[in-house]
């Protein structure tokens, strides 16, 4: 598998009534910003999400994040990867976070090294029902 790339869905058996729906918030109503440099990455993650039922729109950099953060109000949960050219993920948490409080952030890479982060933070590959307890989890926070 090559760096980035996300695994097929492999969940263990007591998860498949996760992607039914079952026990989670009514996702459909959710909306996410997913922003990763990545375009493999990031489609494959939105393909997830949408899966899932969340509403998704793609950002490739940290400033087309913020144009879309600031021109399309009603975001919930921005997953964000870390490492990317020109503003980095941890960068544009921190600006996102300080132009929309309400905003649930949630940080994704495959190459971070741990440092002290006050966010939510999914390691790559992640599964399906990772993201989807994770934005759960956000929401809820």
């Amino acid at each position: 598998m090559q760096p980035g790339a996300l695994p097929a869905d492999s969940r263990p058996a007591d998860a498949q009534s996760r992607k039914s729906g079952e026990g989670r918030l009514a996702s459909n109503s959710t909306m996410i910003l997913l922003v990763d440099d990545d375009d493999s990455v990031r489609e494959t993650s939105a393909d997830m999400l949408q899966e899932l039922g969340y509403t998704v729109m793609q950002a490739a950099s940290g400033t087309q994040a913020l144009d879309m953060l600031d021109s399309h109000p009603g975001f919930d949960v921005m997953v964000t990867d870390i490492r990317m050219p020109g503003m980095s993920g941890l960068e544009l948490s921190d600006v996102a976070a300080d132009r929309h409080a309400a905003l649930k952030i949630i940080l994704i890479s495959g190459y971070f090294l741990p440092q002290a982060i006050n966010r939510r933070f999914l390691q790559k590959p992640f599964r399906t029902y990772e993201l989807d307890e994770a934005i759960r989890a956000e929401m809820t926070a």
